[in-house]
């Protein structure tokens, strides 16, 4: 009988203590969250001037490619394949460090947007576990909230405090 009472006051407390459950909207915070708009603006002028930079290699070298066409009619054979060899080979050599430049552009892209992603996410923990939260769960596009009360939806207040450390 005694093991019997334990057990209901075991099992009404727990029933009493009810999990805290709130959502945030994750596209909306990486939409809305300052540091990664301003990242982002960053990285699009960075891909801008490379784009600049590879048409303006290009143009140049379009104009040398046909001042040897232009000249090669006057060469010996042998000496126009020998230069049209060399040109070719430039032509793959700019056209390699174009690709590592974007790729490493890319690369630094990829990191930022991680290391942003760590901070949103470490941040979503620390306001959870601050505001006594069992879980907050992820929604928007992908995320696995499909429906939640708009007043469980702490997006908002998270939005803020990522844009207010951030402005600082």
């Amino acid at each position: 009988m005694r093991k019997l009472v334990v057990l209901a006051i075991a099992i009404s407390a727990m029933a009493c203590q009810q999990n805290k459950i709130a959502y945030v909207d994750s596209v909306r915070i990486m939409d809305d969250y300052q540091e990664k708009v301003d990242v982002d603006a960053r990285f699009q002028t960075k891909a801008e001037a490379l784009t600049k930079k590879r048409d303006s290699i290009s143009q140049a070298f379009q104009m040398e490619l046909q001042q040897f066409q232009s000249k090669a009619q006057s060469m010996s054979q042998k000496n126009a394949q020998e230069e049209y060899s060399q040109l070719q080979q430039r032509g793959q050599q700019i056209g390699q460090q174009l690709q590592q430049e974007e790729q490493q552009l890319q690369q630094k892209s990829q990191a930022e947007m991680d290391s942003l992603v760590k901070k949103v996410k470490k941040e979503i923990r620390a306001y959870g576990k601050a505001n006594g939260y069992t879980y907050i769960l992820g929604g928007g596009d992908g995320g696995s909230v499909i429906y939640g009360d708009q007043a469980k939806d702490v997006t908002d207040a998270i939005l803020t405090i990522l844009n207010d450390k951030y402005k600082n």
